[in-house]
């Protein structure tokens, strides 16, 4: 078992290595500039994130397929991923994960447009889409389509399940002294209850719980800010500064150099928001939208909840913490660096970062039980849809109770490999984005209702 642990770790370090970050990068560049800077357009977004269009054609409103995105996207990622970025790559990689996150909105963007462009109706008359329908109907690569949601179908028992559930179940025992079976009975039944009621369930439930969970946190991240006040200048001086200069070791820092800190910052935003991924606009294609551009808007606006502000907030808690508190702080990482800064507010601290993680965990594994269906769907059709759901409960408290490096190595490696056949729908239609924005953003069209007629397939 160690051995092939050992050699999926070198295939995972592999995919996840510079190649895979360049591409991933590059494409956001790319389609910023393609779509002339979409970015400038996120107030536009955010305001039609909250106006419904109810009399569109879909399964859950614009709102509810971007929270049951952000369910799945904001996650332990965005708190320990960033901790374990400025533990490795030090404060200038806070700066890199940020511009990440900034470029990534674009592709966001595009990924979004095209789900809902090439999506269609199951034989059950639900909305159904993402990169596989991408790239069967838009590229005619129906063989890609297949590899992606191979990938996406066996990553979200992963990434998206067991270590999840393992890392709540493992929070509630030592912050609460709960066993693990009984926090895994729990999650089990909540997850059950919600995912068996299919994608309108889980919409429901992400509106409330995503913006009580992120609400709760950047509550947290500003107290701590506020008590820090006076290290929030010069946080934010070291951590542009170093971006470009690297930092040198001592005051509760590691050394490191800048191209740790490009390569860890670029490597969390890119895992925080998983732009490029091709998981989020699995939940657009069942929005109810009038035209791809309106969601694709909406999507894009994720991007900067999930690394903008959340992410940012999350490096400035660290960093000002780390110059207040420099020994309470050194050769910490990871969640213990979290774990610490949170300390700062007496007594609640510690909980509100406890009931933060538990929720981010859990919200991801609603959201990504939603892809690993539609994927599955795609395989195998409808017929599929309630042993997946039952199989999903199942593996959730199997993830409960079994902690397997092994399986998060897999999945983590599936994840990447999500990524190239995504890409190649995002960069083969790259023309088909930048005509429906034209058709309806630039030509400020945006009231406009879309002709394309949504097809029935029969899976």
């Amino acid at each position: 078992m160690e051995a092939i642990n050992n050699f999926v770790s070198t295939i995972n370090g592999f995919v996840w290595g510079p190649v895979m970050l360049i591409l991933l990068f590059g494409t956001h560049v790319y389609l910023t500039l393609r779509t002339k800077v979409i970015q400038r357009h996120i107030f536009k977004a955010i305001r039609l994130s909250i106006t419904p269009d109810d009399e569109a054609e879909g399964d859950v409103s614009g709102f509810g397929a971007l929270a049951t995105a952000l369910a799945a996207t904001i996650g332990t990622g965005n708190i320990v991923g960033v901790a374990t970025a400025v533990s490795i790559g030090g404060p200038g990689a806070i700066f890199w994960c940020w511009l990440t996150g900034l470029f990534g909105i674009a592709t966001k963007y595009g990924e979004a447009l095209l789900a809902i462009k090439y999506r269609v109706k199951d034989s059950t008359g639900a909305m159904i889409g993402g990169p596989m329908y991408a790239l069967e109907r838009g590229l005619g690569q129906k063989w890609l389509g297949v590899l992606f949601a191979v990938f996406a179908g066996f990553a979200c028992f992963g990434i998206g399940n067991m270590t999840q559930a393992n890392s709540i179940s493992t929070m509630v025992r030592d912050n609460f002294g709960l066993p693990i079976w009984a926090t895994g009975l729990i999650i089990t039944v909540g997850t059950a209850v919600v995912i068996l009621g299919g994608v309108k369930s889980i919409a429901r439930v992400c509106e409330k719980l995503v913006p009580l969970m992120a609400g709760l946190y950047i509550l947290g991240c500003v107290v701590i800010i506020v008590l820090n006040a006076s290290y929030i200048v010069p946080a934010f001086k070291l951590i542009v500064g170093s971006a470009f200069t690297g930092s040198a070791a001592g005051g509760g820092f590691v050394g490191a150099t800048v191209m740790l800190a490009i390569r860890y910052g670029i490597a969390r935003g890119l895992f925080t928001n998983e732009s490029g991924l091709g998981s989020a606009p699995i939940a657009d294609a069942a929005a109810m939208t009038r035209n791809p551009v309106r969601q694709a808007l909406i999507a894009m606006s994720g991007v900067f909840w999930d690394t903008i502000i959340v992410c940012a907030l999350t490096g400035l808690v660290l960093v000002s913490s780390i110059l207040k508190n420099p020994e309470g702080m050194a050769g910490l990482n990871g969640g213990a660096l979290t774990s610490a800064a949170f300390n700062g507010i007496p007594v609640i601290g510690p909980i509100v970062l406890t009931v933060g993680l538990i929720t981010f965990a859990w919200s991801t594994i609603l959201g990504w039980s939603y892809y690993g269906e539609r994927a599955w769907v795609y395989l195998l059709g409808t017929k599929s849809i309630m042993p997946f759901r039952v199989a999903w409960v199942i593996v959730v408290f199997i993830g409960s109770v079994t902690a397997l490096d092994l399986v998060w190595n897999i999945a983590d490696t599936l994840n990447a490999m999500m990524a190239f056949p995504n890409l190649v729908a995002l960069l083969g239609l790259s023309g088909v984005i930048v005509s429906e924005t034209k058709k309806y953003l630039w030509d400020d069209n945006m009231e406009g209702w879309s002709t394309d007629e949504i097809p029935t397939v029969n899976r």
